[in-house]
């Protein structure tokens, strides 16, 4: 087993975990399996709990800090977003191990403790931190994480962070001891600097660089790569006064300025000799060049910077201030817009802007939210949680739907477009969700009059004090015998006299309010497609069903579908016990869908999802012709170097890596 170990120096965020993930597709275009792990130094066991806006609070932001989504694996664990671009580079799937924290370390080490396993002895960081941490990764690196099954030949290792940070110091020192356990022929450190160019003087600063491979070495690390991050192309002078104050050759300093695009990375890596270098220094089985998985990522990219043809997408959330907080979304449509040959251009609108509230203190933000809204060929409510900018959101549904512009919503997404839906198509005004309004009255199809009234369903009864007669209490004192015979009466929205607040989306049985951290619907789950009859089942490829990731709390409430399919509101796809409301889809509609599940974790770049390349073919005006061609884009053995939106092979970029 191979370990790169890849750090960071002076500021966080320059692009570790996109260099990482480069440097893994180029080892793996070279024929070898790759796997990853990201190591967060932060004391939470996991990111499940954290706010995509966790790093902005506060005076000062540690670097070691989350920065953006959650994102969610197969196997349900909730981790940091770089493991997304690993995915998505190298389409592997990882697991929640493959993602560290010093959370994860401490309680490994304190369970181990109370177990006696260490005989009594003191505990310490060292040795005992850094041996579980050396520990954690040998067997992590061993777990395959592609198709075949096949123990890696490679593990790339991100540690999260900067070096100085007092939070990754146990980490430092674990593979300060763990370099000379591997031996250094398996083991290879990465450096990731920023040279920063000051508009003052123009001139690119090698000093920043210099003081964190001091302090790295001081640390008992020597880099065997210094990759340095600017803004522009790193000048030879400067490349060479870099490989003689920090000790290496001049090949071994590698630069990557600012691109158009993360795809250009890999191919920049590549350009600069980077396979031949570390063939030599790891005795690697490879040719000095990468093979035709690079290739294709060389035409990608340069596709990419050729695109004309433009589709505008707006994206209504409340994170819409730190874009890393929908990168997963972002990376769907972009690989969408990218295999359909158009360019994205992504309009943020934070949902608050759209509410009346708005209009009142900021007319003009609530009209240039608007305009935005207006302007675009489709439009995205992605998920979420918390009543924020909920109004806002069913107001962008509501335009969607009635002015049959092609939408897409997800998680949260979907709950709020069978609210709005309820609310505009059914006249239930007051139709709302548990988590909005917990106090809301029983779920519509669990209604029921006395003496008319029969035990029904797995979800519990709300008493409200209009509806004194389903006390709990009194419900529960009812026996089997008082229920036989009875039947059920009209929904109350049939009934007069009843009141309209209705749950269209509940809690899940299993929710435990009182615990936060992994107590979600988390992980792959599978849907099965209720009919033949489905634009997203034909998306799919027609078959019968489908696995995706999930993260939700709350469901639409299975008891009202009937009500909603009769306005064509149909809900084709659920889960295997068909008690769970997966896909939505509304009849005489461009594009009108909506997925409890999360799509974009699964999404490629040449393997776009497709939940969201349906909304960008419709959104283009092209969905009917690609369901009449049997959702088949090319049979082309390359990228397409076409900008032309047309559906005529050999237009559109071939999909599937070989």
């Amino acid at each position: 087993m191979k370990y790169i170990l890849v750090t960071g120096g002076v500021i966080s965020g320059i692009g570790k975990g996109i260099i990482a993930s480069s440097i893994g597709t180029i080892l793996k275009s070279c024929g070898l399996r790759v796997t990853a792990i990201k190591i967060d130094p932060y004391i939470n066991i996991d990111a499940g709990t954290f706010s995509p806006y966790e790093h902005v609070q506060g005076m000062e932001p540690r670097a070691s800090c989350m920065l953006g989504e959650v994102f969610v694996l197969n196997d349900g664990g909730e981790v940091d977003l770089d493991l997304g671009n690993y995915e998505r580079f190298l389409d592997i799937n990882l697991y929640k191990d493959n993602n560290i924290t010093t959370g994860k370390i401490y309680q490994h080490v304190i369970n181990k403790e109370r177990r006696g396993d260490y005989l009594g002895r003191t505990v310490q960081v060292v040795p005992h931190i850094t041996d579980a941490i050396q520990e954690w990764v040998m067997n992590q690196a061993k777990v395959p994480v592609d198709g075949n099954k096949e123990e890696p030949q490679i593990c790339v290792i991100e540690l999260g962070g900067t070096i100085g940070d007092i939070e990754g110091m146990p980490f430092v020192e674990a593979f300060r001891q763990f370099q000379f356990k591997a031996k250094r022929e398996n083991f290879y450190n990465i450096h990731v600097s920023l040279v920063p160019q000051p508009s003052a003087t123009g001139e690119q600063k090698t000093k920043p660089t210099q003081n964190s491979v001091r302090a790295l070495r001081g640390l008992g690390l020597s880099p065997d790569l210094i990759v340095c991050r600017s803004s522009t192309p790193i000048e030879m002078a400067v490349k060479e006064k870099i490989s003689m104050f920090c000790h290496v050759n001049p090949e071994q300093v590698i630069c990557i300025h600012d691109v158009s695009s993360t795809y250009r990375v890999p191919v920049l890596l590549e350009e600069q000799g980077i396979v031949k270098y570390f063939k030599e220094r790891l005795d690697l089985p490879i040719g000095d060049s990468s093979s035709n998985l690079l290739f294709k990522w060389k035409n990608m990219a340069d596709r990419y910077e050729r695109l004309q043809k433009t589709c505008s997408i707006a994206l209504v959330g409340k994170y819409t201030k730190l874009r890393d907080c929908y990168a997963s979304v972002f990376k769907a449509l972009e690989h969408s817009a990218l295999a359909i040959n158009h360019k994205l251009n992504l309009m943020y609108i934070d949902s608050i802007d759209l509410e009346q509230i708005t209009k009142v203190e900021d007319p003009v933000k609530f009209h240039e939210a608007w305009q935005k809204l207006c302007k675009a060929d489709g439009i995205l409510v992605p998920g979420g949680f918390g009543i924020r900018g909920t109004l806002g959101k069913l107001q962008a549904i509501s335009w969607a739907r009635t002015k049959k512009i092609p939408f897409l919503g997800v998680c949260l997404g979907m709950q709020l477009a069978v609210i709005e839906f309820a609310r505009n198509c059914l006249d239930l005004k007051d139709a709302n969700s548990t988590e909005f309004e917990p106090n809301a009255l029983v779920p519509m199809a669990l209604r029921w009059h006395l003496p008319h009234l029969k035990a029904h369903s797995r979800h519990s009864v709300t008493p409200t004090p209009s509806d004194p007669f389903l006390a709990l209490g009194w419900l529960f004192s009812m026996t089997a015998k008082d229920f036989d015979g009875l039947k059920p009466v009209c929904p109350p929205f049939l009934t007069p006299g009843f009141p309209s607040k209705t749950q269209c989306v509940i809690d899940m049985p299993e929710h435990n309010p009182g615990n936060l951290g992994g107590t979600m619907r988390l992980g792959l789950r599978r849907t099965v497609f209720k009919t033949e009859n489905s634009i997203l089942r034909k998306l799919y490829g027609n078959v019968p069903f489908i696995e995706e990731r999930h993260r939700h709390r709350y469901e639409v409430n299975p008891n009202l579908i009937n009500h909603f399919e009769q306005k064509d509101l149909s809900f084709v796809g659920q889960d295997v016990d068909g008690e769970r409301m997966e896909i939505i889809e509304l009849a005489n509609h461009p594009y009108f869908v909506g997925v409890q599940f999360h799509p974009e974790f699964s999404s490629r770049p040449m393997k776009p999802s497709p939940p969201y390349l349906g909304l960008l073919l419709a959104a283009t005006g092209n969905l009917n012709t690609y369901l009449q061609q049997g959702c088949k884009l090319s049979s082309s053995d390359r990228y397409s170097d076409a900008s032309d939106d047309s559906f005529s092979e050999p237009r559109i970029a071939e999909l599937e890596i070989s």
